[in-house]
């Protein structure tokens, strides 16, 4: 089971619950086994969420992956560094990874794509989630393989494409 430490950014409220979190986090590990690149998810791991704004993540992005501009999501494997700081990994063996993303881009990316926030954020956390689980899309295979999981995980929690939406989310 992989559990969500929820962590907020100064002035960033969560659009859901822990609960949902959680959901959305379980229906991305779930929608990896099949074909997932890394080793199967320990029990009782977990992932710290950090929910921020741009800003915020400009600032991460610029710092961890020298790309000076801001993004919606970004991962960070287990057992290195925290997203952020004030965040507080488990244990090491237990910590999959940190995962950041932006609520401030999440909104308007779905209001650009035409679907639910709801949909935007557990899209970003599914597709933060794959990474920390070996996914990528680096070649159009890989693409293809996260794509599909990514898919499969909304699925499974209801949140299929909805009609009349302009695009899929980004890319993270």
């Amino acid at each position: 089971m992989v559990h969500v430490d929820l962590q907020l950014a100064e002035g960033v409220e969560p659009p859901f619950d822990d609960a949902w979190f959680n959901r959305v986090a379980q229906a991305a590990v779930a929608a990896a086994k099949p074909d997932a690149p890394a080793a199967p998810v320990a029990t009782d791991a977990e992932i710290v969420l950090l929910l921020a704004d741009d800003a915020t993540l400009h600032d991460l992005n610029r710092r961890f992956r020298g790309q000076d501009k801001p993004t919606d999501v970004l991962s960070f494997e287990g057992d290195a560094a925290p997203a952020a700081p004030g965040t507080t990994p488990a244990p090491a063996g237990h910590h999959l990874g940190d995962i950041a993303i932006s609520v401030e881009r999440a909104r308007r990316q779905a209001e650009d794509y035409g679907h639910s926030v709801e949909r935007e954020l557990a899209y970003l956390l599914t597709h933060g989630a794959l990474h920390l689980l070996g996914y990528d899309h680096e070649n159009d295979d890989d693409q293809r393989l996260m794509r599909d999981a990514e898919e499969r995980a909304l699925i499974q929690i209801g949140l299929t494409r909805e009609p009349g939406a302009a695009g899929e989310a980004s890319s993270g």
